[in-house]
């Protein structure tokens, strides 16, 4: 019979190995492709043998693949884990953006970082004619969108540097920002204040206003999107307190969620 400390000792190690496989899986992700073990090893400070017995169990597991050229992406059992979980907080999101367009009367969205993209996982139309709209699971550039912006604001500047050179910075329109160095200026006043605008440089005429779900990650956002002509510079001040409130009351279900006993 094992003695309570080695128990506990076994139970220590089990968790420490599931928070690398983390580790590992969340670098494959921000690599955007393929990748090596050497790589994996650079970055995660983890020894050459630790890595590859990892790995070879998220293989096994088909959580990760490996390549003939020997490198590793993520594997198809991600796709359903990922699938589940957009399906539960869009669930959660749902009343949350009802009441955004109930007060501010534009369309209101959930989009989360995806590697180097973000994705758009829930959505209530504005009830206008003239409305905007975007497909939930559409994957978007983090450069000039305002949900973009304001989860890089989040993140280290080596790291918003890395994913804009991975994904590029095309021109949208005429008011598009592509230089990295430009985009990263902006940031700290971003993160500062709280809220970031897409004032027409994803979509000419079409304005955004994007605050990040609270939680210490760079996990969500919520935004409306409207005509610029309807959703003006001077309305910014009136629809930040009212994002930032809707935001917080999904964290906080999203918490509360998170600490019930499961069966």
């Amino acid at each position: 019979m094992a003695t309570g400390a080695a128990a506990a000792g076994g139970a220590a190690e089990g968790v420490q190995s599931l928070e690398r496989a983390f580790v590992l899986l969340e670098l494959m992700a921000d690599a955007g492709g393929e990748v090596a073990i050497s790589r994996l090893a650079a970055e995660s400070g983890l020894a050459l043998s630790t890595i590859h017995r990892l790995v070879r169990t998220l293989v096994a597991r088909g959580y990760v693949r490996q390549l003939p050229s020997r490198r590793y992406v993520l594997g198809p059992r991600l796709i359903h884990l990922g699938e589940s979980s957009s399906r539960m907080l869009a669930t959660w999101a749902q009343p949350h953006l009802s009441w955004l367009v109930d007060e501010i009367g534009e369309t209101a969205n959930l989009a989360m970082l995806d590697g180097d993209r973000v994705v758009y996982v829930a959505q209530v139309p504005s009830r206008h004619s003239m409305r905007m709209f975007t497909e939930v699971g559409r994957r978007v550039h983090l450069h000039c969108t305002g949900v973009g912006k304001v989860l890089l604001a989040q993140l280290p500047a080596d790291q918003v540097r890395r994913l804009l050179v991975q994904a590029g910075m095309p021109v949208r329109t005429e008011r598009t920002v592509t230089d990295p160095d430009e985009l990263l200026a902006q940031l700290p006043s971003v993160a500062e204040r709280g809220y970031a605008v897409d004032d027409g440089e994803q979509e000419a005429g079409v304005r955004c206003v994007a605050v990040p779900v609270p939680g210490g990650s760079a996990a969500g956002a919520i935004s409306v999107s409207g005509p610029a002509g309807r959703l003006g510079m001077d309305a910014v001040s009136r629809v930040v307190p009212l994002l930032q409130s809707a935001a917080a009351a999904l964290a906080a279900e999203l918490r509360q969620d998170a600490g019930r006993p499961r069966a």
